[in-house]
């Protein structure tokens, strides 16, 4: 992890995140150079299923009647919580940044699996709309290579 902003530079944010790991850069213009300034690693979303789950829901009978049913949360599966949290951690690093005053505006560049899941995340504590959103697995590339699919936009 690098150095905090000093409090007197103005930046846009670029965020580049998968379920697994986020890196932000910073750009002094709109389509400037990037700067590496955070990383954000999600070592559960590594995990297989079974290593993050204890065991099963089990069963329950119902309180009337004579039917049986399946404890098990059927709203989300580990994988998906996992990928909420990391979510949610990421939009309260934006949202402290746009707080700031420093940040000028945001995009967000994520895997398409998971940009919906950050957008809704982010979308809760930041009222401004992202200033570009790619919707591409590019964690890991090279700046040259998100600074070209942001010039697209």
């Amino acid at each position: 992890m690098l150095a905090a902003i000093p409090a007197t530079d103005k930046h846009y944010l670029v965020v580049v995140a998968d379920e697994a790991s986020a890196t932000f850069y910073t750009r002094d213009v709109l389509y400037g150079p990037l700067k590496t300034w955070r990383s954000f690693s999600n070592d559960a979303a590594r995990l297989k299923t079974g290593d993050l789950i204890s065991d099963r829901g089990g069963r329950s009978f119902d309180s009337h009647g004579e039917g049986r049913h399946t404890m098990a949360n059927e709203e989300a599966g580990p994988r998906q919580h996992i990928a909420t949290v990391f979510a949610k951690t990421i939009a309260g690093h934006v949202a402290a940044d746009m707080r700031s005053g420093h940040c000028r505006g945001f995009a967000l560049i994520a895997a398409p699996r998971f940009l919906g899941e950050l957008r809704r995340a982010i979308g809760i504590l930041v009222k401004s709309e992202p200033y570009a959103t790619v919707d591409k697995a590019v964690v890991g590339s090279d700046e040259s290579v998100i600074e070209k699919l942001l010039e697209l936009r």
